[in-house]
């Protein structure tokens, strides 16, 4: 590993994933503040979708990137190739269905997230927007883990805030001066990504790039080993939504929309800093996936033990802004002084933060066994985080405890998995490089 090369790349994935968390975070902020709590009720009953679309942009990106890397280190220019244009190919695929689901259905969708009533054509707007530019989506994630994974993590990082930076810019303009309600805060994340991919398009333009497509990479066989390696990324992206669709239909029950609007302040606030997290699994991937092309175990321990040493370090400050800050995080989003959501969303801020202190030892957990080709364990471990351990331990504290218990389902369920994830590595310890699970 040469010197500095953990810090330059995970620093600069962080920054990029910031920029592109941005966008939903400032829809957010411009949302609430524009259109009050049933705006931002409604815009949290829509932004799940964004899990399942970004999910998929990262079983793609970051499945083939990591076979790539794996072939690259290997000096087999054309497996490199092949697994590129299955992924590209598989990433167009996927684009294309959600553009038909927001051209022909985004009425029925947005029902289904639960929305309902005066928030149904405010949630139909702003997902009908989203789904078309869904493509747009897909191949931006999957440029930006090429980008990585292809010497180039600056560039994907300026692709990723110059869309992050003009969407807040088009937030601004089309909320505001143009009123354009929903659907301008949806234009304006929509946009982001198109800028992004017009950036990252000069890593192919200026002749940079190793890879290429190749009609080998047309095979069946091919489309299917690159999805192994990405599906812990995915599964971890696709919780985001689930997550969202879960305790809002909880909250919607327990609290009300003025529920459903504060968990929509705290989960924004969650997926910023949940993109710091995934900006270190993202940048410490290339290199293990490197060093596990070339059989370096001892540089494959090193860079697990600093980004477990990173991660911790991030959580543990997270939890204390949390804490500290609560007030004066919620009030940003309060344009309107509800007492209620004031203090509905400051305890959960408290409480579900409280997670932050695992999430980062199970993100970059799943990252070490998808960049060693053990893919099965890894998605194994975000599926019970994601999916099954956080709606069985959110409906049943919601009816224990209600509310609190709603908020407290989050900690809880990323405590169980960093349990699992050490076992799992203690049971591997064989064949997995020494240290590992210290």
């Amino acid at each position: 590993m040469r010197k500095n090369e953990f810090g330059k790349y995970v620093s600069l994935s962080i920054l990029g994933m910031l920029g592109s968390s941005g966008t939903i975070l400032a829809d957010t902020f411009f949302v609430s503040n524009r259109l009050g709590a049933d705006g931002l009720a409604a815009l949290n009953l829509s932004i799940a979708v964004f899990g399942l679309i970004n999910g998929l942009g990262m079983l793609f990106g970051i499945g083939g990137a990591t076979r790539y890397t794996i072939f690259r280190s290997q000096e087999d220019g054309a497996g490199a190739d092949r697994v590129f244009t299955a992924a590209l190919l598989s990433a167009l695929a996927a684009g294309l269905c959600f553009l038909c689901a927001g051209l022909f259905w985004p009425e029925s969708i947005a029902r289904a997230l639960g929305a309902e009533g005066h928030l149904l054509p405010l949630c139909t707007a702003y997902l009908k927007t989203v789904l078309c530019f869904a493509p747009c989506f897909i191949l931006n994630h999957l440029l930006m883990a090429f980008l990585r994974n292809d010497g180039n993590p600056r560039l994907a990082m300026c692709a990723m805030l110059a869309g992050g930076l003009a969407n807040i810019a088009l937030d601004y303009l089309f909320v505001y001066p143009l009123d354009m309600g929903l659907f301008g805060a949806a234009l304006a994340t929509g946009l982001a990504p198109v800028i992004g991919l017009a950036v990252s398009s000069l890593h192919i333009v200026t002749g940079r790039a190793h890879f290429h497509l190749t009609r080998d990479g047309l095979r069946l066989r091919e489309l299917g080993r690159n999805i192994g390696p990405g599906l812990s990324a995915c599964v971890n992206e696709c919780s985001s939504g689930m997550v969202l669709v879960v305790f809002n239909l909880l909250l919607l029950r327990t609290a009300g929309s003025t529920g459903v609007a504060a968990y929509g302040i705290v989960a924004n606030l969650a997926l910023v800093v949940l993109s710091v997290f995934t900006g270190m699994s993202q940048g410490i991937q290339p290199l293990l996936s490197r060093a596990y092309g070339r059989g370096d175990r001892k540089e494959t321990a090193t860079l697990l033990r600093k980004g477990l040493v990173l991660s911790g370090g991030v959580g543990l400050a997270v939890l204390t802004t949390a804490l500290l800050a609560a007030p004066t995080l919620v009030s940003w989003f309060n344009s309107e002084g509800d007492p209620l959501l004031q203090s509905l969303a400051e305890e959960g801020l408290r409480l579900y933060f409280l997670g932050f202190l695992c999430v980062g030892y199970n993100y970059l957990t799943a990252a070490f066994l998808s960049a060693t080709e053990r893919a099965g364990a890894a998605c194994a471990l975000s599926t019970f985080r994601g999916c099954v351990g956080v709606t069985l331990i959110a409906c049943l504290f919601a009816w224990c405890f209600g509310v609190t218990g709603i908020w407290l389902a989050f900690p809880v369920v990323e405590l169980a998995t960093a349990l699992l994830g050490r076992l799992v590595q203690r049971r591997r310890t064989a064949a997995a490089p020494e240290g590992l699970c210290a």
